[in-house]
């Protein structure tokens, strides 16, 4: 523990008052080390400790008034001691923002002693350092995650101590050196347990020189155990004779053959390399004994590398620790051959590759398998021939690839998501176009019918037919996230209140609804209505799983609140949800769950396991779209033997800074008639006729134009134009080029763009000022209500 600063004064007579807090500040000190460590009954000795120390030492103090005591610093040799025996780094400042000591570990982490919060990380990191410092302050005690230069994650936590100190305490930022680990392996004891063995190994870098060594070899190779063989060069230490033997060149041509094995364990080829040495057995000794096959079962069960040796009949000889992890090998029921691990269509494959290498086979093979308890992963393992190795005939190395498996299917899972979703988007703007037209042309009919008349009940069964597959597009915008949302700030507990009356009636009196909502909620961003029908579906799915497990009804369906501050997202540990502070949904039921094979496609585009003709397979992928458009993410989980549970996670809206208040909205006029020219410019015929026959009818003169280029030919005869109603996604010029074109010669004129693309996706090509947006399919009243807003916004 380094002494950075101390605290000393003096008095005119006896041990000063500055002394006896002195070294019961020391103490204390010392204890909050130790209380951070685990141990709070030595920590409250040590505090016991001071009180006692501090009042024998005040009475000294008055017996001895008159005589003179040198100055005293703290004595931190205790608390060094102690913060020595811990893994982590720790630090401790003052009140004045001084950093008062540090251990060796603070110093190895940060290059030297500098003090907290300022560290050599990115300045945001620091910031987050000065926040935690100042809680900790207040509250006692505070906890932070930072990152290290390297990128290397660090946490944080801080602990008051006494009134003027400031434990901090850092975990992490060490990234996993394999080299250097089987280094330290080669040169301490494992090394030396494989020389009991008789077994030679070396660490060569890459350049050819020995990195570590242990004592037998260095003996063979060196003359001495206690020689050093680091730096030296591998390839000189030996010699070759006429018959390619290869001996130590110390021992020379008298000395014994030696055989080399490569030992892998990593992937990559310009790392270290781990040689093994043996001695090679002589053409008229026995054959090799069961000694040599113990040596080499001792080595490759001290690997970290999934291996195992096979004989030449094809069956196993040994398996180390990792390699029946990997393959989740039952030790009650161990299999006799490779080809038991492995999916029947891999049997064969593995069984010949295998025969080969024990045939004597040259190098090494690798071939990819399915193992029959992860048919879904697939894994590499690699076969060589094992030659002088005992019984063994074959080694297999088994490489651990289920998270770059993992990551892969992701990959082509978003992949497969993002092309569905593009499909989508493109099949709702189509019949979003044709929509437009139906409703339009019901809506002009309607005027022409009253209550009554024969025909008026037929158009509004095919006015609501139409907004029925209105409600389907919207669906597939959804899950393509590409619909228009209109956020909200709200409170979950409203939207839940809101809804709960409708899932009353739609869950049944059989099923029970139970409704729990967490303290301390705060504020989120969201579309109340999409949030609304993400709540209905999960709540409708949820009753028609109990129904399956039970026809005659009954189970409870529970819809809960919580909040879920940064903190307790960080222990998830979950790699998609960011750190940050959340309002979470929670629906669940008491059904037969979902199968857990169905957990990763529940999300997809009509995929259903419901019974044929009782799912459309869209209700999960559409709350999947509102969630991921609104910003929040969804998790399903499936507990065996309990029913499912879908957990929604939306960030916290920062509230509105203050003198910012919200603009008025501005009342609704009944009144729809009005004047001026309009530009209309639509490709669809049906959806540009309808417009045209709406907006005449409410007494605008409009101009009409098939594409852009038939637009901008219109107006270059400069004719007054009040306002431009045009479609965004049209051929050879699309909306927003044409409106920037018309702008340059009418720079103040209004534009009202309309699509049946969602605003959000278009946002980026609508990157005009003063534009409004209609959402297609609409109605000849949202037409003109639309319109009436836009020719009356000054």
């Amino acid at each position: 523990m380094a002494t950075l600063s101390s605290r000393s004064s003096s008095t005119k007579g006896g041990l000063a008052w500055p002394l006896v807090v002195t070294i019961a500040s020391g103490i204390v000190a010392a204890a909050a080390i130790v209380a951070l460590l685990g141990d709070p009954v030595v920590a409250a000795g040590f505090i016991g400790s001071a009180i006692l120390i501090a009042g024998g030492l005040a009475g000294w103090a008055r017996l001895s008034r008159d005589q003179a005591a040198p100055e005293t610093e703290i004595d931190w040799s205790l608390a060094h001691v102690l913060a020595s025996a811990s893994n982590e780094a720790l630090a401790v400042t003052d009140r004045a923002g001084r950093l008062v000591c540090a251990n060796e570990r603070f110093e190895t982490l940060f290059g030297g002693f500098p003090t907290p919060p300022s560290l050599p990380v990115a300045d945001k990191d620091n910031a987050v350092l000065a926040k935690a410092g100042r809680a900790a302050w207040r509250d006692g005690e505070a906890s932070a995650a930072i990152a290290k230069g390297d990128h290397s994650p660090l946490d944080v936590t801080l602990q008051r101590a006494g009134d003027d100190m400031l434990v901090w305490r850092f975990s992490g930022g060490e990234i996993i050196d394999i080299p250097s680990r089987v280094e330290a392996m080669v040169g301490g004891d494992s090394g030396a347990r494989l020389g009991a063995a008789g077994i030679m190994v070396a660490l060569i870098s890459r350049q050819g020189r020995v990195r570590a060594a242990n004592a037998v070899f260095r003996e063979r190779a060196m003359g001495s155990r206690d020689s050093a063989a680091e730096g030296r060069d591998f390839a000189r230490l030996l010699i070759t004779d006429n018959h390619g033997l290869i001996r130590f060149e110390r021992e020379g041509l008298a000395g014994n053959p030696l055989r080399i094995l490569q030992v892998p364990f990593l992937d990559d080829d310009d790392g270290p390399m781990l040689l093994a040495l043996l001695d090679e057995e002589h053409d008229n000794s026995p054959a090799p004994s069961m000694n040599a096959g113990a040596h080499i079962r001792t080595l490759v069960s001290l690997l970290p590398v999934g291996m195992a040796l096979v004989d030449r009949d094809g069956r196993f000889v040994h398996m180390n620790d990792a390699f029946i992890k990997a393959t989740d090998i039952s030790p009650d029921n161990p299999p006799l051959y490779p080809g038991d691990l492995v999916v029947r269509e891999d049997k064969g494959p593995l069984a010949d590759i295998i025969r080969r290498f024990a045939n004597g086979a040259a190098h090494a093979g690798d071939m990819t398998v399915r193992l029959k308890e992860q048919p879904d992963e697939p894994v590499a393992i690699t076969v060589a021939g094992a030659r002088g190795m005992g019984e063994a005939a074959v080694l297999l190395s088994l490489k651990d690839n289920s998270e770059e498996t993992r990551l892969k299917r992701q990959v082509a899972q978003a992949t497969k998501m993002q092309a569905v979703g593009q499909l989508a988007g493109g099949v709702a703007h189509d019949f979003n176009n044709i929509l437009t037209a139906i409703i339009g042309h019901c809506d002009l009919m309607l005027m022409r019918h009253s209550p009554g008349d024969s025909d008026y009940d037929d158009i509004q069964q095919i006015r609501a037919n139409s907004n029925r597959a209105a409600s389907l597009t919207r669906q597939l915008l959804a899950f393509s996230r590409q619909q228009t949302l209109r956020p909200q700030v709200l409170q979950l507990p409203d939207v839940i209140s809101e809804v709960s009356n409708l899932l009353k009636r739609l869950l049944g009196e059989t099923v029970d609804l139970v409704v729990q909502h967490g303290r301390g909620l705060s504020p989120v961003r969201a579309d109340p209505g999409q949030l609304e029908q993400v709540v209905v579906n999960l709540a409708v799915n949820a009753r028609d799983a109990m129904l399956a497990k039970n026809p005659h009804g009954g189970g409870t369906v529970t819809i809960e609140t919580m909040a879920v501050t940064a903190s307790e997202i960080r222990k998830l540990n979950d790699d998609v949800l960011p750190i940050g502070d959340y309002t979470a949904l929670r629906v669940s039921d008491t059904g037969t769950g979902i199968p857990q094979e169905s957990l990763s496609k529940i999300f997809e585009p009509f995929y259903t396991t419901k019974d044929v003709g009782k799912g459309t397979g869209l209700g999960l992928s559409t709350v999947y779209g509102i969630i991921k458009q609104s910003g929040g993410y969804i998790f399903a989980e499936s507990p065996p033997g309990e029913g499912a549970q879908f957990t929604i996670f939306l960030p916290v809206h920062a509230a509105q800074a203050p003198g910012r208040a919200a603009l008025p909205q501005k009342p609704k006029k009944e009144d729809l008639w009005g004047s001026g020219t309009i530009l209309l410019v639509e490709d669809e015929d049906m959806v540009r006729a309808i417009a045209e026959r709406a907006l005449t009818r409410q007494g605008y003169t409009v101009m009409t134009a098939e594409n852009g280029e038939a637009a901008l030919e219109m107006v270059a005869d400069k004719p007054e134009i009040d306002l431009l109603i045009s479609d965004v996604v049209m051929p050879v010029m699309d909306g927003p080029t044409m409106a920037r074109a018309i702008r340059k010669a009418y720079p103040d004129l209004k534009v009202l763009f309309m699509s049946g693309y969602a605003e959000e996706q278009l946002r980026k090509s609508i990157d005009i000022d003063n534009v409004a947006f209609l959402p297609k399919p609409f109605s000849v009243q949202q037409l003109a209500e639309a319109t009436r807003d836009v020719m009356t916004d000054e």
